[in-house]
């Protein structure tokens, strides 16, 4: 049976920068076919102009849906089930889809249409991205733009309009794998830590609250965490279980134009050679993974009197093995790739790693 085709599911406020990350994710998108599903509000369509200018080989205008009928979970059956039923019939499949939500939409709802008849055969959410503006979140205010977030709120008659923003913002934090703390760079060292430190405290174990600035954020980080949410929807409760309204990112831009790449982050390479126990390394793996913070860690082991080399991977202290080909003329090495923050103790972890 072939692999379900990984999705993302991406969330957040209006002006939290959803759209900004995604562009930022299809001009790096490192050759993989990425389809986007945008549910856009109202007849705008800022997002999808926007995106279909981004002329990159891996984003062509076939590969951008949007959904305009509203909120996306109000519309589950109408809109978004055939629309995914659509891209899973291409002969072209996606390598990966990612579904921009309105930012007034619970997530909720779209990780329970994931198993659909029909659709959960074929697609796995691959994990929930919920972007924050991080200098509104330490302001205590959820959005730059409370008002226009509820002026968007009170066009869609569908809604609770009673609801405050701060329980469907915990909402969208209950449902996430990786919170994304955006704008990073308009809070102080210690502001930015300390609001990093209560998403922490306030989401499931696990769950990787990761600070952006511009929202450029390596893909590998960003796609292939292989949460299969779909299947632990008990764990992502709805607080409020009412529905919402939104519309989408046209960030705002900082007075300071600047361009941010991917300083915040940093990636290096550790080797050593054969392993006598796959088992306990791999705990030796996950053991650095929690000490230092690492965010991914993926390459290669050999394994003592194994011809096939062993893949590696891990999303936190996940930590997933198996073996997948042989290694023929390549080096019988260990080769192991470790991506964090910037400010991880390189020497530090790779005495550790190579112990």
């Amino acid at each position: 049976m072939p692999a379900k085709i990984p999705a993302t599911v991406v969330t957040g406020f209006l002006g939290a920068g959803k759209t900004t990350l995604i562009r930022h994710m299809l001009q790096n998108a490192q050759g993989k076919r990425i389809a986007l599903i945008i549910n856009e509000f109202g007849d705008l369509g800022v997002d999808g102009d926007i995106l279909k200018g981004c002329g990159e080989e891996t984003c062509t205008e076939d590969d951008i849906v949007e959904l305009s009928n509203g909120c996306i979970c109000c519309t589950v059956a109408d809109d978004f089930i055939p629309t995914m039923e659509a891209l899973l019939a291409r002969e072209d499949k996606p390598d990966h889809i990612v579904i921009e939500t309105s930012g007034l939409a619970l997530p909720q709802p779209l990780i329970r249409a994931f198993n659909w008849p029909g659709i959960s055969t074929k697609v796995t959410v691959d994990g929930v991205v919920t972007v924050v503006d991080g200098r509104a979140v330490h302001d205590g205010q959820f959005a730059h733009n409370v008002a226009a977030v509820d002026a968007l709120r009170a066009q869609d008659e569908n809604l609770d309009h009673e609801t405050p923003l701060s329980e469907l913002f915990e909402d969208q934090v209950a449902c996430a794998d990786m919170i994304v703390v955006n704008k990073a760079d308009l809070l102080s060292a210690e502001e930015a830590d300390t609001l990093t430190a209560t998403l922490k405290s306030e989401s499931r174990d696990g769950v990787q609250v990761i600070k952006a600035s511009m929202g450029a954020l390596p893909v590998d980080v960003l796609l292939g965490q292989g949460v299969g949410a779909e299947s632990d929807l008990s764990a992502r409760h709805e607080i409020h279980h009412h529905h919402h309204h939104h519309d989408d990112d046209d960030d705002h831009h900082h007075d300071h134009e600047h361009e941010h790449g991917h300083d915040e982050f940093e990636s290096f390479t550790v080797t050593r050679g054969e392993i006598e126990d796959p088992t306990a390394f791999a705990a030796q793996v996950a053991d650095v993974i929690r000490a230092n913070n690492i965010l991914r860690l993926k390459g290669f082991v050999a394994v003592t009197g194994k011809p096939m080399r062993q893949t590696l991977q891990a999303v936190g202290p996940r930590v997933d093995t198996y073996f997948d080909q042989p290694f023929g003329d390549a080096p019988r090495e260990t080769r192991l790739v470790v991506i964090g923050e910037a400010g991880l103790d390189q020497a530090a972890i790779t005495a550790a790693l190579q112990a």
